[in-house]
């Protein structure tokens, strides 16, 4: 398997998370190797810290932070490629104001990340999936992945209107979707079939051939640990064959990050 993982965003994972100790828990699950997924440092370390992911075992490669709402990111992403193992980017969007996403600037900016064979990785609230539609169409030549199924209501069970949100954005044949984040907001008890409905209507809407799948760690941790999402995983797709098994696991991540 090849994970994608980010490193703490709130509060109370705030607290030493090691490579070495993520790797001890993951080898046994079958994960060789993680690409990373920034975490929205501060503009001013984003280099920094692909650079020093970038250093640690088993990272196959990472996705970096940008900034494409500003007049420098061009710039920013040519810096970033030429870093062999950079590939793609991320801004993470659920915390930005709607209409930063929907700017001629930031239009024009992703327009740009072909040019320099990256992807752009979408971090939305599912309020804000709409928005990411229109910048997928409006941006078509770039390959986009919806990170953690689009951040549904798991813990509501809310299918609506986040369901429609999916089925119309995977419209898109320029968009994959990541089966991550899940059991972030699913209740502190979930069960599998808390998460089914939502993970099957993601695959359903976007096929095999364009999902990937992530460990969220240690995100995940707020409700599981790692063991536990892989489990809850293996019984998700239980009755998927070998090959549709092996796509999502790791052979699209291979694909679509190019690694």
């Amino acid at each position: 398997m090849l994970a994608t993982l980010g490193w703490p965003t709130r509060r109370r994972l705030n607290k030493p998370w090691s490579v070495d100790s993520y790797f001890a828990e993951a080898l046994p699950l079958g994960i060789e190797a993680a690409l990373h997924m920034e975490v929205d440092v501060a503009e001013s370390d984003q280099l920094a810290e692909t650079e020093f992911v970038l250093g640690l075992p088993r990272i196959a490669g990472a996705i970096a932070g940008c900034r494409p709402e500003n007049m420098g990111f061009v710039d920013q992403i040519e810096q970033l490629s030429e870093h062999a193992h950079i590939k793609g980017v991320r801004r993470v969007l659920h915390v930005a104001p709607d209409e930063m996403s929907q700017s001629d600037l930031f239009i024009e900016n992703i327009r740009h990340l072909p040019d320099y064979d990256l992807s752009f990785d979408l971090c939305l609230r599912a309020d804000q999936l709409p928005l990411g539609t229109e910048l997928i169409q409006k941006a078509p030549d770039v390959h986009f992945i919806l990170d953690h199924c689009g951040v549904p209501d798991v813990a509501a069970q809310q299918l609506d209107p986040w369901r429609g949100y999916i089925t119309e954005m995977a419209r898109m044949p320029n968009v994959a979707a990541k089966i991550s984040g899940v059991v972030a907001y699913a209740k502190p008890d979930w069960v599998v079939d808390d998460l089914r409905p939502f993970v099957e209507h993601v695959i359903d809407s976007f096929g095999w051939d364009r999902v990937v799948w992530g460990s969220d760690h240690p995100v995940c941790t707020q409700t599981a640990n790692l063991t536990r999402w892989v489990e809850a995983t293996h019984a998700l797709i239980k009755g998927a064959s070998d090959d549709e098994k092996a796509k999502l696991l790791h052979r699209n991540a291979e694909r679509i990050y190019k690694v």
